[in-house]
């Protein structure tokens, strides 16, 4: 599939997920990272997860619901794609000595976490529509470049400060996000500046001297 650079998401497969059941109806179990790994595998003409590159676990059926360890067999990995399931927590995955791109957008997260094992080579963080509220867990992330974080819960922009910990970050995207409640971009731009001084690429616009 191709990759949506403007919202820093893997391109959708259309699929929109659908709410568990409530009440007496038994909700289907989701598809575990084992699976899907296989079912990838067999997509990609019985392709070895321990030799790929890149692995797009996308829009599952029935979803991903658990990041697990079996991710951790994707030992030469560099770009994983999890969007568009149902993942509610991030976990470590210690294996992943060489992942640079992790693409998390359109999940149930709540929390930014488990990034300590994978900090020193991750350059890309996609994890636009989801449910975080705080920048907390980017710290061990010294290599990151870039975030797509449009479409989560961030309130304040005070929070951004938490992000002086990550010197190459150059490229953000915030846009979706309470905090830009009742602003245009262009009237945010100074605000997230403010806090982000060095940042190249904001919402997708690069900036120039005069911003």
């Amino acid at each position: 599939l191709p990759i949506s650079q403007g919202s820093g998401l893997d391109v959708s497969c259309g699929l929109f997920l659908q709410q568990k059941p409530t009440g007496s109806s038994p909700a289907m179990p989701g598809t575990n990272c084992q699976k899907a790994i296989q079912l990838w595998s067999e997509k990609n003409e019985g392709a070895n997860p321990e030799e790929a590159e890149v692995v797009k676990l996308l829009c599952l059926s029935p979803p991903i619901e658990k990041m697990d360890s079996s991710l951790n067999q994707l030992v030469n990995v560099k770009h994983l794609a999890l969007s568009t399931n149902c993942i509610d927590k991030m976990i470590s995955l210690p294996a992943l000595k060489n992942i640079e791109i992790l693409s998390l957008g359109r999940n149930m997260i709540k929390k930014i976490s488990g990034l300590e094992e994978i900090g020193a080579t991750l350059k890309e963080l996609w994890i636009s529509y989801n449910q975080i509220s705080t920048l907390d867990g980017l710290q061990p992330c010294v290599k990151l470049t870039t975030l797509f974080m449009s479409n989560n819960k961030l309130k304040d922009f005070p929070e951004l400060d938490k992000l002086q910990s990550n010197p190459d970050l150059i490229n953000i995207l915030l846009v979706g996000n309470p905090m830009y409640e009742g602003l245009t971009r262009k009237q945010a731009r100074p605000k997230v500046l403010e806090h982000l001084p060095k940042i190249a690429t904001l919402d997708g616009e690069l900036l120039t001297g005069d911003d």
